[in-house]
């Protein structure tokens, strides 16, 4: 591939007015920098919803009526023997109150021993009567407390709101997405730091222990977490710094690109500020990310000045012929690295869609940073006498190991190469479908297993039997369904077949509690522990049973039933899903109509499956831009199929990496692939374009790769090892998804650079002698 006039003529005039175009960057990046102050963590619930699925909908539509997922759960543990002494009520008694001035709360929705809205029935000698477990004129006493230890008994509560050993209690609330006191969208990291002041530190002593647990707690220990990886950045920037000088072997080179790739990152973040939007927790590493792709770039523009000032060029020279040279591939490559995150808008879920907002704002900015203003910098810099010197030297010393890497576009070396790419191939396909769509891990994924609040997690669960895994069925029949046998026995079967699938910790719904005040109208005896046939029977069984209680809404035609699931683990979710569509399959002639669904395991339930219809088209839509912009840049069907084959080899592998570390396929892991593919091939462009160049100067297969490499292996070379090391460093992070991301980035820039330099001139090498 020529360079054409219109390259050297745009170099030409730009760099004619190379001083105005930078005082133009400089005012440009101030004013970035200064949009950037009001950056801000944007944090929000409905931001990780797939609104779009069927289950959101159902979600949605109910979420007034039954609240949603958004809870927050507080539970207070005795360190000592049990619940039942009067500082551990007092205790309880100010959590509560803690938990109900918290901002956000939906106080009519707030649960503990202390509400209102927790209440007995029992059988009297007039029939049942009813009462707040905890009564008004409460004393802690001990009669006091054997008392509400009677009135716990007779609510049902235990294992939901009190501790099966008795050793603790839970307070519930649910949050909303506007805080009603202020109007304002609510900010969850304030929510955080709150529950933090005013409930985990003042009732942590040593009688009682604190456990909290739910979205807006899971969003402060990320963000807590993600301010360290400010650390992590820093010494990625470091270990940058330290490989750029020893590749380039001159300081001025060195912090010119730093700094290009820093400019990048400001503009990126500035301009996502002047958009209105801030950055969500999981969007944390995509500065990191793009700082990355910078440096990468960068290199190339390095190692392409580099080599005009060995030709004996002056520092203006070199840096406007490399921005001539490099201007199509280098375009070329970021265009595919643009076309990778822009893909991800496929994923219907709003966190994922503005993680790749941010990301195509920063490739963007690297077109301008790293293509103009690095090689405009670079013609000022005076390069000394002794440095193309130092350049033979180099070239000298890697010149014999070049020598047998090109030994790879002959013939039956490169027949060596193919045949343990295609092995490879085939191990990567073959492991690549035991990855599953979801978490693996108990607990929140994001975080690490020993991490504070996967703890409290494991304590919630070891002590209740409600868990914190929440699937709700929606079932939806005629007004007054609740008085109807029909209707009733259907969704009783219905949770006793889902009790009893595996996974399921638990079930509540109506018909249950039902069947219990159907015995207590009968003296307690257990035989009338049943649903009452009789439509008049059942209206009595029911009517005591408020719209409270989440069991139903206020005609009767909409009855929940919760499911308590052991953990969210993908095969859980999966086996519990099939189990209520294969029940709903079986009575969709019936009355009862069973819709998916509510809870935080139905919202994952929806993740998984928008992720699992959306991972195929993404890769499906990466390499049909990679492909045509390939076709495009290089008009040759060869230079494309040589590309483009390495990265779908590591592509297989990145899902073999998966299937290996136990690493789900998820929101945060997803666009990981997609990004790697992206940048990969990077690295096969610029080889290309180089060794597209040399076979047009008329040398033969072996002698234009070998002078490719010569130029351009190093810097690709340098920058895959470079990048690695930096995404290294994320394994170390206190945040999972983060650590998950790093390993596999890691793997994806190493094995890329791989690719392009042992198996892309293998297939180039048959390509060609076949077309010869």
């Amino acid at each position: 591939m020529k360079r054409g006039d219109w390259r050297d003529q745009l170099a030409a005039a730009l760099f004619r007015r190379r001083a105005a175009i930078l005082a133009i960057f400089l005012i440009v990046t101030l004013g970035f920098a200064v949009s950037l102050v009001r950056l801000r963590i944007d944090a929000g619930f409905d931001k990780m919803l797939p609104m779009q699925h069927p289950y959101m909908q159902t979600f949605a539509e109910y979420r007034e009526v039954f609240g949603g997922a958004n809870r927050v759960l507080v539970a207070i543990m005795a360190r000592e023997g049990d619940i039942f002494t009067p500082e551990y009520f007092a205790t309880l008694r100010q959590a509560t109150d803690a938990v109900f001035f918290l901002p956000g709360v939906d106080r009519s929705r707030v649960r503990s021993l202390f509400t209102p809205n927790v209440r007995y029935t029992e059988v009297v000698e007039d029939g049942i009567a009813g009462d707040n477990v905890v009564p008004a004129d409460f004393q802690p006493t001990p009669e006091g407390l054997a008392q509400v230890r009677q009135n716990i008994l007779k609510a049902g509560i235990v294992g939901r709101l009190v501790a099966n050993d008795f050793r603790g209690a839970l307070i519930s609330a649910e949050l909303l997405e506007v805080d009603p006191s202020s109007g304002k969208k609510l900010d969850y990291l304030e929510v955080a730091r709150q529950l933090d002041e005013t409930i985990r530190q003042p009732f942590t002593n040593a009688q009682t222990s604190v456990h909290i647990i739910g979205f807006a707690q899971m969003v402060g220990d990320i963000a807590a977490g993600a301010k360290r990886v400010v650390v992590f950045f820093a010494l990625a920037f470091l270990v940058t710094g330290a490989l750029v000088y020893l590749y380039t072997r001159a300081h001025r080179v060195s912090a010119l690109l730093l700094l290009c790739s820093l400019v990048a990152v400001i503009w990126q973040l500035g301009a996502l500020t002047l958009l209105g939007y801030g950055i969500d927790p999981l969007g944390i590493l995509v500065p990191f990310l793009i700082f990355a792709i910078a440096v990468s770039h960068g290199v190339q523009m390095i190692t392409a000045v580099r080599a005009e000032i060995f030709s004996g060029t002056t520092s203006l020279e070199a840096a406007r012929n490399s921005f001539s040279r490099l201007l199509a591939p280098g375009g070329t490559a970021l265009m595919t690295d643009l076309a990778g995150f822009v893909t991800i808008l496929l994923i219907k879920v709003r966190v994922i869609q503005e993680l790749a907002i941010a990301a195509s704002l920063g490739v963007v900015a690297i077109i301008l940073t790293n293509l103009l203003l690095l090689p405009m910098l670079l013609s000022y810099v005076p390069f000394p006498d002794d440095y193309r010197h130092r350049l033979e030297r180099r070239i000298e010393a890697m010149d014999r190991f070049w020598l047998r890497a090109a030994l790879l576009a002959r013939p039956w070396p490169a027949v060596a190469v193919l045949l343990v790419a295609t092995t490879l191939a085939g191990y990567g396909w073959w492991r690549s479908g035991d990855v599953r769509i979801g978490d693996l891990q108990r607990g929140v994924p994001e975080l690490r297993p020993d991490s504070r609040y996967n703890l409290d997690i494991d304590t919630v669960t070891r002590h209740f039997s409600i868990g914190v895994d929440l699937l709700t069925v929606i079932a939806e029949t005629a007004p007054d369904g609740c008085t109807d046998f029909t209707t009733m026995d259907i969704i009783d079967r219905f949770a006793w077949r889902l009790q009893n699938t595996h996974g399921v910790q638990s079930a509540l719904a109506l018909p249950q509690v039902a069947k219990q005040l159907n015995a207590g109208w009968n003296e307690g005896n257990l035989k009338w522990q049943v649903l009452p046939r009789d439509r008049q029977t059942l209206v009595e069984a029911v009517q005591y049973i408020p719209t409270s209680s989440g069991l139903l809404n206020d005609n009767c035609s909409v009855m929940p039933i919760m499911l308590f699931t052991t953990d969210h683990k993908a095969e859980t979710i999966d086996r519990v899903i099939k189990a209520t569509e294969q029940f709903a399959a079986e009575e969709a002639k019936g009355p009862v109509r069973f819709r998916l669904a509510s809870g935080n395991v139905g919202i994952m339930a929806a993740t998984n499956r928008v992720v699992e219809t959306a991972q195929f088209p993404i890769l499906l839509y990466v390499f049909g831009a990679i492909i045509t912009l390939c076709l495009l840049t290089f008009r040759s069907l060869r230079a494309t199929v040589s590309i483009v084959l390495p990265l779908g080899l590591v592509s297989l592998l990145g899902y073999a990496l998966m299937a290996e570390m136990g690493i789900g396929l998820k929101v945060s892991t997803l666009p990981v692939v997609a990004f790697g593919v992206g940048i990969g091939v990077d690295y096969g462009i610029y080889i290309y374009s180089r060794f597209q160049a040399f076979l047009d100067e008329g040398l033969t297969i072996y002698n234009a790769y070998h002078e490719t490499v010569k130029i351009t292996g190093s810097g690709v070379l340098f920058t895959g090892i470079t990048l690695a090391f930096g995404t290294a460093t994320w394994i170390f992070s206190p945040l999972q998804f983060q650590a998950d991301m790093g390993m596999l980035l890691t793997f994806l820039f190493l094995v890329n650079m791989l690719g392009a330099l042992l198996v892309l001139p293998a297939i180039a090498s048959w390509l060609l002698r076949l077309h010869r």
